[in-house]
């Protein structure tokens, strides 16, 4: 009953927002911030029938205006507070119209300097889930009057009802699986008439959406978390809103989004941004063209809509006590715009980390969007510490379906791609995965998840080369989908997580032998994983591929760690002379068995596309 109680009091607090805005009362955002920030300077937007007509004044001990934008639509009002030196404190915003004043009070909170905003390193394993496809853990709040759709269900492309009650309830699990950060999809509010589930069209980027909870309820899930060793990344989009977003639906003016605020269609040409020989048009048209047409893109250009988008990133992560950011679609934000923006959150949070959506098949081409690119200009940096190697990702889903030959084929292509990392700035900052939402799973049919080597294999190269490793939620069960479907279809519900489930992944509750075996392998390397800083922070150094086998070895302070593959459909017996630089003893132990390995001989059996992560 408290549980109960306690969720409808979250939930009419959280619709009391919406309400406002309703019934004309001025909508203020950020609603409260933080005296002692490195910014000085604070937007604060009011939205409300003609506030913009207002004469404004602040009398508070420290505070003053610095300037006021009054844009073409007069129901927006922004307020550029300087706060240098100003202590915690409550205060008035008064709005005069003639005889009529008005008073907005806010707040300046002091800060919490505990645990938060540590970031992510290749020392981390994220897990990345969608939360309406996770775990249902608070039924009460599945359906939310008000809204524009409601939870319905199984259909593929509906709400399923996954919350962050669910999410919380799960933490147990994954602390016991050994990841060590968990990236839910978005959780603002996508208040949009369909397909809402997927978070990625957010209409109010500063309220967490009351299907999965309260702003509160996300500060708790984050508590919880660090309690329990697991870091927070929170998606952010800022390329693009749902066109239900107040911000398009009542314009502050025309140049809030690109193209006048009128859609146009990208041609999703992104390499066009670094492509020296691109026309102005393509160039023009990946970064200003509209995702699609219920997601309005936003201008980033435009200085007010930049610092509304700074200020929501570093009040998520002050408020919540967030670890890291993943950035939706990267590219198409304007480039030097979002340079600004990585800049002003690291100021404040010097550990955070930052990792963009860089969806571009050719590792020049991700190259091109990380901070210090050796191939981009130097005046045109992106300031982005973190970009995802989809490069990786492709060749993992299709080398290990062919036998690997000695030059171009299998294993050879992951030698040869990893032989080119010279074009990144710094490879152990590259986000290595093996399928994630937005594509097929890893095991694209049944026949694919039914070979547990080829899950072995990919799992331990992502979990033992450079790069800090991403798994897509049901990974570890050997999930099966692909987008044939649709998108709705292939993001499916974890098992265990909704009621009705017989099969529970959360308690290993009726587990299939295939699930159970998969669980099992991806437990036990993440386990071994955690805190090994040789594969953290070593050196990687491998060799040219041979027999159709590859080795390669993590080494640091004198510890090795030597991972071997075998390529091939047949036994092989591996020569070991030409690996004595990685084999610095006799024997060693096998980390996926247990086993002692005898080293002494001049060959080494492997078995049938057989894996060793020897440790020494």
């Amino acid at each position: 009953m408290k549980q109960t109680l306690l969720s409808l009091l979250v939930l009419f607090n959280c619709l009391s927002v919406f309400a406002a805005s309703r019934r004309g009362e001025v909508q203020v955002q950020p609603a409260f911030w933080w005296s002692g920030m490195e910014e000085q300077t604070l937007q604060i937007m009011l939205h409300g029938p003609g506030v913009g007509q207002s004469e404004v004044n602040v009398a508070a001990p420290g505070i003053a205006i610095d300037s006021i934008h009054r844009p073409a639509n007069t129901n927006y009002l922004f307020i550029y507070l300087n706060l240098r030196g100003a202590a915690p404190q409550k205060f008035d915003i008064e709005l005069r119209q003639g005889r009529r004043v008005q008073r907005v009070a806010y707040e300046l909170r002091q800060r919490d300097h505990s645990v938060k905003a540590q970031g992510f390193d290749a020392s981390d394993v994220l897990y990345l889930l969608m939360p309406d496809r996770f775990v249902n853990g608070n039924k009460d709040n599945d359906v939310v009057k008000g809204l524009r759709e409601q939870t319905s269900g199984q259909e593929p492309d509906a709400r399923h009802g996954g919350d962050l009650a669910g999410m919380t309830l799960a933490l147990d699990y994954l602390a016991d699986l050994g990841v060590t950060a968990v990236w839910p999809t978005p959780l603002q509010v996508n208040d949009m008439p369909s397909h809402s589930y997927h978070g990625y069209a957010i209409t109010d980027y500063y309220q967490i959406d009351p299907r999965y909870g309260s702003n509160e309820d996300y500060c708790n899930f984050v508590r919880a978390a660090h309690e329990k060793g697991i870091k927070v990344v929170q998606d952010m989009v800022f390329n693009h809103c749902g066109s239900e977003n107040f911000l398009f639906r009542d314009l502050p003016d025309s140049t809030w989004f690109n193209n006048r605020s009128v859609y146009k269609q990208t041609a999703y040409r992104i390499a066009a941004v670094g492509d020296s020989h691109a026309v102005e048009a393509d160039a023009d048209n990946a970064q200003n063209g509209w995702f699609v047409s219920v997601m309005p893109d936003l201008n980033q250009r435009n200085p007010h809509v930049l610092r509304y988008l700074i200020q929501n990133s570093l009040w998520w992560i002050e408020y919540a006590g967030i670890d890291g950011i993943r950035q939706d679609t990267y590219p198409y934000a304007d480039r030097r715009a979002m340079a600004q923006w990585n800049e002003a959150v690291l100021r404040e949070y010097p550990r955070f980390n930052i990792v963009g959506e860089t969806w571009i098949n050719h590792n020049v081409g991700v190259s091109f969007w990380q901070k210090n690119s050796p191939v981009a200009p130097a005046d045109n940096n992106s300031q982005l510490p973190t970009v995802m190697d989809f490069p990786l990702m492709g060749l993992l889903n299709s080398c290990l379906d062919e036998p690997t030959n000695d030059w171009d084929k299998g294993l050879a292509r992951i030698y040869e791609y990893l032989s080119q990392d010279i074009v990144y700035a710094d490879p152990s900052r590259l986000l290595t995965f093996l399928s994630n939402h937005d594509t097929d799973r890893f095991a694209r049919n049944e026949a694919q998840a039914n070979q547990p080597h080829r899950y072995r294999q990919a799992l331990t190269l992502l979990l033992t080369l450079r790069g800090i490793p991403q798994l897509y939620y049901g990974d570890e069960l050997a999930m099966a989908g692909n987008k044939s479907k649709g998108d709705g279809a292939l993001r499916m519900n974890f098992p265990g997580g909704f009621e009705g489930d017989k099969v529970n992944a959360l308690t290993g509750e009726n587990l299939p032998p295939l699930m159970r075996e998969t669980h099992d392998f991806t437990r036990r390397l993440l386990r071994w994983r955690k805190g090994n800083e040789v594969i953290a922070r070593g050196t990687l150094r491998h060799f040219a591929i041979n027999q159709g086998v590859y080795v390669y070895a993590r080494q640091l302070g004198g510890r090795t760690v030597t991972v071997i593959l075998n390529g091939n459909d047949r036994p092989e017996c591996l020569q070991l002379g030409r690996y004595a630089e990685v084999l610095p003893a006799a024997e060693a132990t096998d980390v996926l068995t247990g086993r002692r390995i005898d080293l002494s001989q001049d060959c080494l059996q492997l078995g049938v596309r057989e894996t060793l992560v020897l440790e020494f």
